[in-house]
């Protein structure tokens, strides 16, 4: 069985749109492909219906394989989480100790994140070190670039 990952509302209607799209427009697309592709004749030679019949499995594997997440997500009930810690799905406000930069990131799932919008992985290296801190506490994280330090200044939901 697969991994139960968990996912904001956001995350799961997004999942469930890209679903959906593949199942309607998708499949549409590629049964085009493949209708256009036998009217050009000798099947056993068509380099063309072979391409098609190709995208169509791989297709059908991201169909597959995206049903599968669908199937292990979780949502979170936000309003029955603990701010006192850093959870997944926290917001938490962070201090570099060394430089005094201070940066706001999101934990959510694996497939969420995005840094650009202030989210990262609940299994990157600096969420691993902020999960079950609380505010005021100090976190030293092993990043690429060496150990790095930073204190948490305020978690929210």
């Amino acid at each position: 069985m697969a991994d139960v990952t968990y996912y904001t509302k956001e995350g799961i209607d997004k999942l469930k749109e890209e679903l959906h799209h593949l199942k309607t427009e998708g499949r549409a697309n590629i049964a085009k492909a493949i209708a256009e592709a036998r009217d050009k004749g000798d099947l056993s030679e068509n380099a063309e219906y072979d391409a098609a019949k190709e995208a169509q499995g791989l297709h059908e594997t991201k169909i597959a394989k995206l049903e599968g997440t669908l199937a292990s997500a979780r949502l979170i009930d936000e309003s029955k989480m603990d701010n006192s810690k850093v959870l997944a799905l926290s917001k938490v406000m962070i201090k570099n100790v060394k430089n005094g930069a201070t940066m706001t990131y999101q934990l959510v799932s694996e497939t969420e994140a995005d840094l650009k919008s202030g989210k990262i992985s609940v299994k990157s290296p600096i969420a691993k070190g902020l999960l079950g801190k609380s505010v005021g506490d100090k976190a030293q994280i092993e990043v690429p670039a060496g150990k790095m330090e930073f204190e948490i200044l305020e978690i929210s939901r």
